[in-house]
């Protein structure tokens, strides 16, 4: 079967495609509108159509709307309720439910040529259960969703065995964590169902003092679901504006969620393994970008894994209505082959874009021998190679590369992005190095998704990547997956005594994270950066001479 996923409700619009079982490509609309998450400045953004995204999906396969067999969307207004009735303050529900009944129009017009009978409405958390288990390496598997909602729930507890899912446990709404972290985000002074990864940076520099107050709203129920009642944030700290300066009392907060969350979290696991017996579990869900509470739950949980889909929001619902329905039809599904699923280059596509720009640029017999160079030097990179990432985090094709030596330069790529000081920035590093260097979280770690440990020995010699807290959310290289990332990992430790660099992602606050070569180029013309490698090509910026 060919199976075009879309998303298109809450937020992060997106596109997937899926043919006789196997992920051929998969894109957020935010890479080609540039509008990060979706969002535009009136709600109705909360609902933007993929269709660049699907337009290039299928153009990635050389298909047309006609050659679909089935085009999925990953949210099934049939089950929804009214967000007054479950307790939900949501002014645009009711457009938002009409726009999901009215999704085969809207798709018909957006792909012409489709029938829009083959327009498939497929259950939210179903769909974010098929984006963990059937994407994973190990399909028959225990799975946990986890979000702000759904279409009538936020939580799914269920197990896939031969392609088919049975659900042990939901959670119904108003109860919700992803609504309860989301509320904290906004309370931080944050934005909601975006910058949710801050609180959970913001948490490691405080202690859990209020914990037992959360936890009184919010705790397991012993059946496989949870309570998760309204918080009164200011009654534990003062509410911050946007860009207010933040204090003890709110890191404590946020320490105190967090670890509500990770105590919740293991309550939720080990039911599910009890009613299961299952040795592996998948996650999906926002909540699952958290990656502390997901090193918990692989070390605590009694899991023998545990895996995170690397775009485990809900842009991966696209991808997983997609496998859902392709299974369902009883196609051969297979893992997906990694994180790089969106737009490429070629060589000669990406030469004639530096020509365009009129920038001096070269063509070094090694681009990784370049680059190692460069970032031993103590020069910051725009690392720009092949597919773009389907998911948040930066994994060695859209990066910002840096020495992780010098602590200063934590700091320094901080204010590259423009972003919160407060941030930690990530080590990259091969998975063969990895296990002298970094503990506790599970080896190796390709999607950065969990948070390790760094040995003590190591904490001085990479200082850059270190969190408060004494741990790193690593990512671990491949050289058959990756081998010029790896090339360049092992020409910068020749040159530097280094295995790790630091991996942040290709963009500036507020922005979505680079996607085609001129996004390359306005970042490196905008942005203090020295150096940008792409593709095969290096432009670097010239010195400043005193």
């Amino acid at each position: 079967m060919k199976v075009l996923g879309i998303n298109a409700l809450f937020h992060d619009p997106s596109a997937a495609l899926v043919v006789d079982g196997v992920t051929v490509a998969a894109l957020e609309e935010e890479r080609i509108s540039r509008r990060k998450h979706g969002h535009r400045p009136v709600p109705f953004a909360a609902w933007e159509l993929p269709e660049a995204a699907a337009a290039w999906c299928l153009a990635q396969a050389g298909l047309e709307p006609g050659d679909l067999d089935a085009v999925t969307y990953s949210f099934d207004p049939a089950l929804a309720r009214p967000a007054g009735e479950m307790g939900l303050d949501d002014p645009w529900d009711h457009l938002r439910l009409t726009y999901a009944r009215q999704a085969a129009g809207f798709l018909t017009t957006a792909l012409p040529g489709l029938d829009p009978a083959l327009v498939r409405h497929v259950p939210h958390h179903v769909s974010h259960a098929a984006s963990g288990a059937l994407a994973s390496p190990h399909p028959d598997t225990d799975v946990l969703v986890l979000d702000g909602r759904g279409e009538c729930a936020s939580h799914l507890a269920g197990t896939y065995a031969g392609g088919r899912l049975t659900v042990h446990a939901s959670q119904e709404l108003p109860h919700s964590l992803g609504l309860v972290y989301e509320g904290l985000t906004e309370h931080l002074g944050f934005l909601r169902s975006s910058d949710e990864y801050k609180v959970m940076a913001m948490a490691s520099y405080g202690t859990p003092r209020f914990l037992e107050e959360v936890r009184r709203r919010v705790h397991a129920d012993g059946r496989g679901g949870f309570v998760a009642g309204d918080v009164d944030w200011s009654s534990l700290a003062k509410r911050l504006a946007p860009g207010e300066e933040w204090a003890e009392e709110h890191a404590d907060l946020a320490a105190s969620v967090q670890r509500c969350l990770e105590l919740l979290l293991l309550d939720l696991a080990r039911w599910l393994r009890g009613h299961t017996g299952g040795r592996r579990l998948a996650l999906a869900g926002g909540v699952a970008l958290n990656c502390v509470a997901n090193s918990v739950l692989h070390e605590h949980s009694g899991y023998d894994t545990v895996w995170v889909q690397p775009a485990a929001g809900d842009a991966g619902t696209a991808l997983g209505s997609a496998l859902h329905v392709a299974a369902e039809a009883g196609d051969d599904v297979r893992p997906m082959p990694g994180a790089a699923l969106g737009r490429g280059w070629s060589d000669a596509e990406i030469e004639a874009w530096l020509r365009a720009a009129q920038v001096p640029y070269e063509r070094p017999d090694d681009v990784a021998e370049a680059v190692a160079a460069c970032l031993a030097d103590d020069g910051v990179v725009a690392w720009f190679q092949g597919r773009s990432e389907f998911g948040p985090r930066a994994l060695g094709h859209r990066s910002l590369l840096a020495h992780p030596g010098h602590l200063r330069n934590l700091e320094r790529l901080n204010d590259v992005k423009g972003r919160e000081q407060f941030r930690p920035v990530a080590p990259m590093v091969l998975a063969e190095r990895a296990p002298a260097i970094f503990s506790r979280g599970p080896l190796p770690s390709p999607y950065m998704l969990f948070v390790h440990d760094v040995a003590a020995e190591w904490r001085e010699r990479i200082p850059a990547v270190v969190h408060v807290d004494g741990t790193a959310r690593v990512q671990t290289v491949d050289p058959a997956d990756e081998p010029l990332v790896a090339r360049m990992l092992a020409a910068f430790e020749r040159r530097s005594g280094l295995p790790v660099v630091i991996n942040t992602s290709l963009n500036t606050a507020g922005r979505p994270m680079v996607d085609d070569p001129r996004d390359a180029l306005e970042c490196f013309g905008s942005a203090p950066v020295s150096m940008l490698a792409i593709g095969p090509f290096v432009v670097r910026r010239p010195r400043m001479v005193p």
